[in-house]
C-alpha cells in the first residue's frame, strides 16, 4: 500500500524515501515555524510542543474534544480567555483557537506555566495539562512519578507525550531546532 501511494503520485509522493514517508505517517509534523518560534519565546523544547500537539490532536487543526477543548493543542475556551488576559494579549475570541499560531501560543504558554509550577518536571506538567493542576498537585506535584498516576488516561497520556517527545527529537531535530 505504501509503495503504491509513493509510486502513483499519491499523498506521499513528495517524500524522498519510504523511510521519510513512514516517519511522516507515524509522527507527522506541521507548523514547524510556529513551534520553533514559541519554543524560543517560552524557553521550551520544540520537540515537547510537537509531542503535545501529536497527542492532543494528531496535528489536525479542527479537532474538538468532548470537554470542548479546541485546536492543535486542545485548549478550552475558558483556559484561552484566562491566558489571553494574563499574558496581555488581545481580547480572546472563540475563532482564535482554530488559528494554529494562537492555539500553539496559548498551549505553549500553558506548558511553560506548568513547567515553572512543577520545578521543570515534565511528567508533572503533562499530568496537569491533561487532568488539571489540582489533580497533579494531589498526586505529588513535582514529586509525581508517571507510573503512579491513578488516572489510567492521564498516565497513558504522559507516557505517550514523553515517548513522542523523544521520537520528535530523534526524527526531526533539524526541522525543530535545538532544545533549550
Amino acid at each position: 500500500m505504501l509503495g503504491a501511494l509513493l509510486a502513483v503520485g499519491g499523498p506521499l509522493s513528495s517524500c524522498n524515501s519510504v523511510d521519510s514517508a513512514v516517519k511522516e505517517i507515524s509522527y507527522p509534523l506541521r507548523h514547524e515555524d510556529i513551534i520553533r518560534q514559541q519554543a524560543r519565546d517560552k524557553n521550551l523544547d520544540p520537540a515537547l510542543i510537537a509531542a503535545v500537539i501529536y497527542a492532543e490532536s494528531g496535528f489536525i487543526s479542527g479537532r474538538t474534544s468532548v470537554a470542548g477543548a479546541e485546536g492543535l493543542m486542545q485548549i478550552t475556551p475558558e483556559t484561552a480567555r484566562d491566558i489571553a488576559r494574563r499574558s496581555g494579549g488581545t481580547a480572546f475570541t472563540l475563532e482564535d483557537l482554530a488559528t494554529p499560531q494562537i492555539n500553539i501560543s496559548y498551549g505553549s504558554y500553558l506548558l511553560r506555566e506548568l513547567l515553572d509550577r512543577y520545578d521543570g518536571d515534565v511528567a508533572a506538567a503533562l499530568a496537569a495539562y491533561n487532568a488539571g493542576p489540582g489533580n497533579a498537585d494531589k498526586w505529588g506535584g513535582s514529586q509525581l512519578k508517571a507510573d503512579e498516576i491513578p488516572f489510567p488516561e492521564t498516565r497513558a497520556y504522559v507516557e505517550k507525550v514523553l515517548t513522542a517527545q523523544a521520537e520528535y527529537r530523534a526524527r526531526y531535530n533539524k526541522e525543530l531546532g535545538p532544545a533549550p
